[in-house]
């Protein structure tokens, strides 16, 4: 009995390919909790510095979801509408991400930016989990070699941070 409790323990441990929306979803999920982070924040070190952190994250997960998860979604499901959308929603959250890394906490408008990006990225997360996901996951693809390919360039892209 010890021996294979141990097994399961050992087999915990070892790096296991994560399906690609799963790894979506933990990154919509840590990006829901530096928002949490920021509202309670006082000092505006904490919150420059979360911020940083929340426009990482947002950035890279927006690039591994442009490069890889879109283009390959879009053909699988011979998609015209829901990619584009979110392809374009995409846009407007980088250009507001620029705008918060130009200003400072105690900017007038800083606080009302960040409020802006967390409510519009928790429209964008919504939209995908609830109607980019679930088709991706009934198409054809392999969703833990598209979940391979994502973790892999997100690691080279925070790498690069």
């Amino acid at each position: 009995m010890a021996t294979a409790q141990k097994k399961s323990v050992s087999t915990e441990k070892a790096p296991k390919a994560q399906e690609a929306t799963a790894l979506l979803k933990a990154d919509h999920k840590a990006v829901d909790l530096l928002f949490e982070q920021y509202e309670s924040a006082k000092s505006s070190t904490k919150k420059k510095a979360i911020v940083s952190q929340i426009c990482t994250e947002l950035t890279v997960h927006a690039q591994i979801e442009e490069e890889i998860f879109y283009p390959q979604v879009k053909a699988a499901l011979k998609d015209k509408e829901l990619i584009p959308e979110a392809t374009v929603e995409h846009a407007t959250l980088k250009e507001l991400i620029a705008q918060i890394e130009e200003g400072e906490p105690n900017d007038e408008m800083y606080d009302a930016k960040v409020k802006v990006l967390s409510e519009y990225v928790k429209h964008h997360v919504k939209e995908e989990q609830n109607e980019i996901f679930p088709k991706a996951k009934a198409s054809k693809l392999d969703m833990y070699a598209l979940g391979e390919q994502l973790t892999q360039r997100k690691e080279e892209l925070l790498a690069q941070k």
